[in-house]
């Protein structure tokens, strides 16, 4: 390793709980080396955001404070620097992504002049010299139209150019460390692909050193130089990548292996499990030429009226019940939208859906409270969607009381058989989500989901945020409910090799179409449209020698990116 630019020696951080103290980080110890892109990986809750937090001194709560080690940075210690000290520090010299970029993007400003906004308090210059450095780095992350999307709000932007505007920001100050906590959950995977290359061309260029924190070891067999291996706070592992990915000397480290959704090799068996038998005689959901329209920003008051745009155009779907649905596609286009015009959350422009023989645009009271008793969604989001004044617990009840499908008395089991399902200890019943990882609030969400007692469930990246340990348990999970209650799954997602394992049958989305569809052995195995093959070659493998993004022969990769 080269001449380390961070050095961090006996790290303990602590909380104060209750009168207790809980260890959260437990004496961590490692370098980071000039240009180095170094992995953290381990289960929600291991510590690894909590490092990098500790790292820029911005704790989740007053409780929580580094009692011991040191943190040098260019010959100063980090954990001796005032708050004033540190202000100088973050940004210029250590960039942070954060995991939800929802919560770190203000709603109120545009994107573009947060970028600046940074540019300008710590390199001085003035804001015209700002704005165009901010355009030109939207550019880099891959906005198609920077100079008009520099106006753009966080709320008229995807999950995934959401997440591209965070890493902006946080490049804009030409940081010597960039935290990247999770920077690609949101984002599918040929604009995953290009952001990862982003940043390593970064690391090139710049000499940029990178704290990688991911739970997809195929991004971290394929970017980073090594990798640490934490777990409830203890550094378990630390060493090159290939090392610990071909001779793991932990068995936790063996179990997260082991756990890794993987592609098969090319010409390799192809199991037939999505053989469906006869289908009943109507389907579960219904949906014929649908069309949802958004207006496009500006008035459009001199140029015959406000335009809009297609966010899902002519799309057609049957699902038949008992059936477990892939739909994958790049941020933009069209997945959530389309789920949240199947459960009646965004209004159809035009076509029908009909869930279980009622029609949505026809029969609309009818229809959602039908949704509303009989088909639940695990939102992308898992910060957002739960009410942070709720206790777990108390979100669970709320649910239970109104489906009324559980007698009262016996709603506290219940909310404890949930938690049981989606691998969370009992004891989070009484915690809010401000005091829970991103991941175990995802499964918080998923339990809601789960508090319907549905025929369906939309799950829109529901393991987006979680490790892989976690996601393996939830894919079974979701075997074992649909084998024991004929449940009915639409599985919105970016992570294709999960979709194989988990869907019989996957829909492509592309520009708000559906451009292929078909059974999972074979779309996976012979692809007809050059988009599924681009997505298909873009899945990150977990051997560190292959390419990051695999192109077939002769075959652009194509990218839908919209605000």
């Amino acid at each position: 390793m080269s001449e380390p630019v961070l050095s961090i020696r006996s790290l303990t951080v602590q909380a104060q709980l209750d009168g207790e103290t809980r260890t959260l980080i437990d004496a961590v110890s490692f370098d980071l080396g000039k240009g180095e892109i170094l992995g953290l990986v381990g289960e929600s809750g291991s510590g690894k955001s909590m490092i990098c937090r500790a790292l820029v001194k911005l704790l989740p709560s007053k409780t929580i404070a580094i009692t011991g080690g040191s943190m040098l940075l260019s010959g100063r210690d980090l954990v001796q620097l005032n708050e004033a000290a540190m202000r100088s520090v973050r940004g210029a010299d250590i960039g942070m992504v954060f995991q939800n970029p929802t919560s770190h993007l203000d709603p109120v400003m545009r994107i573009g002049d947060q970028i600046a906004e940074g540019i300008r308090y710590h390199q001085g210059k003035s804001r015209s010299e700002a704005k165009a450095a901010a355009i030109d780095i939207l550019g880099q992350v891959g906005f198609p139209d920077p100079a008009r999307q520099y106006d753009n709000y966080p709320h008229e932007l995807s999950g995934g150019m959401r997440q591209r505007a965070m890493i902006a920001v946080a490049l804009s100050c030409n940081p010597e460390i960039l935290i990247a906590d999770e920077p690609t959950t949101a984002l599918d995977v040929t604009i995953q692909a290009q952001i990862l290359k982003l940043l390593m061309d970064l690391r090139d260029s710049r000499g940029l050193s990178i704290i990688l924190i991911t739970h997809d070891l195929g991004i971290v067999a394929q970017t980073c130089d090594r990798i640490a291996v934490l777990r409830h706070g203890q550094l378990l592992e630390l060493g090159d990548k290939r090392r610990v990915l071909s001779a793991p000397q932990h068995a936790y480290t063996i179990s997260l292996l082991d756990s890794h959704p993987s592609m098969p090799e090319e010409g390799g068996p192809i199991t037939a499990e999505a053989v469906i038998d006869a289908p009943p005689v109507r389907p579960l959901l219904e949906i014929d030429d649908l069309v949802v329209r958004f207006p496009t920003p500006g008035l459009g008051l001199f140029k015959g009226g406000r335009k809009h745009i297609a966010a899902v155009n002519g799309v057609s779907l049957r699902v038949m019940p008992g059936e477990t649905v892939g739909i994958v596609g790049e941020s933009g286009s069209g997945k959530s939208t389309l789920a949240r015009a199947i459960l009646g959350l965004t209004p159809l422009s035009s076509g029908h859906i009909s869930f279980d023989g009622l029609d949505l645009a026809q029969q609309r009271k009818q229809t959602l409270a039908q949704i509303r008793t009989q088909a639940a969604m695990v939102f992308q989001d898992p910060y957002n969607a739960l009410n942070p004044r709720l206790t777990i617990g108390e979100t669970l009840a709320e649910v239970l009381q109104v489906q009324n499908k559980v007698p009262t008395s016996r709603i506290p089991e219940r909310i404890n058989e949930l938690l049981d399902l989606v691998g969370l200890e009992r004891e989070f019943a009484t915690r809010r989500p401000r005091a829970m990882s991103g991941g175990q609030c995802q499964r918080a969400g998923i339990a809601r989901a789960l508090a319907v007692d549905p025929k369906m469930i939309i799950a829109d990246e529901c393991v987006a945020a979680l490790d892989v340990t976690i996601q393996a348990q939830i894919i079974d999970l979701f075997r074992e409910l649909k084998s024991i209650m004929n449940l009915t799954l639409l599985f919105i997602a970016h992570d294709l090799a999960i979709v194989r394992d988990l869907c019989e049958r996957v829909v492509v989305m592309y520009r708000g179409e559906i451009v292929e569809e078909g059974l999972c052995a074979d779309v996976f195995a012979r692809p007809q449209h050059p988009y599924t093959a681009a997505l298909i070659a873009a899945i990150p493998d977990i051997d560190p020698d292959k390419p990051l993004l695999r192109r077939l022969p002769g075959q652009a990769v194509p990218h839908l990116l919209t605000a």
